[in-house]
């Protein structure tokens, strides 16, 4: 079966787990609340698109290229992002469901994850740099050997960011979140009155 080619393309309120969506290249397309929940994306490229009110959680991810791919409100449980094709993966996360989602090893320097959930997200030996978490739910989310130079933490919640562990040189944080810098130490931070 010959590789399709769609570009300029607006799919809306498709259903691709029931009918997946032909193996191709999408250049320039947009897909308004379309579920691809547990479908086969594998090998399929998404070059400039944007993904509104879609449903991707648990789909087969697997050498999927996204270049600078925005989601915005969207559900992505389960995903395997360190599955996709490394070449020039660019995503942009706006109020979105992330949880469970793994991002291992990924290259995800200057991306913006605003106003989305990221509950247990696994961004383990990452390169998160000059990235930003703007208004984030980052609860156990995990940084393990996670390259977090100049991200911007400011006004993000619940995270838990071992700084020894991790390299967190010009990280931006504010004063009520620099607790989630501490958590490792037990120790408890009051306010003076």
């Amino acid at each position: 079966m010959e590789e399709q080619f769609i570009e300029d393309f607006m799919f809306k309120k498709k259903d691709f787990s029931e009918n997946a969506l032909d193996k191709g290249e999408y250049e320039l397309c947009t897909f308004i609340n379309c579920n691809f929940s547990n479908s086969n994306l594998s090998q399929i490229r998404f070059i400039d698109c944007k993904f509104y009110e879609c449903n991707l959680s648990t789909a087969n991810i697997f050498q999927t290229g996204f270049q600078n791919a925005l989601f915005k409100e969207c559900k992505m449980l389960g995903l395997q992002f360190e599955k996709c094709s490394d070449f020039a993966f660019s995503i942009k996360v706006d109020n979105c469901q992330l949880n469970h989602s793994s991002f291992y090893k990924r290259k995800l320097s200057n991306t913006m994850f605003k106003k989305s959930k990221l509950l247990k997200v696994d961004f383990t030996e990452c390169d998160l740099s000059s990235s930003a978490f703007d208004d984030c739910d980052l609860q156990d989310a995990i940084f393990n050997h996670t390259n977090l130079q100049n991200v911007d933490f400011r006004n993000s919640t619940n995270f838990n960011i071992d700084p020894e562990n991790n390299s967190i040189k010009g990280a931006k944080f504010s004063l009520e979140t620099v607790v989630g810098l501490l958590e490792k130490y037990n120790i408890k931070i009051e306010r003076n009155l």
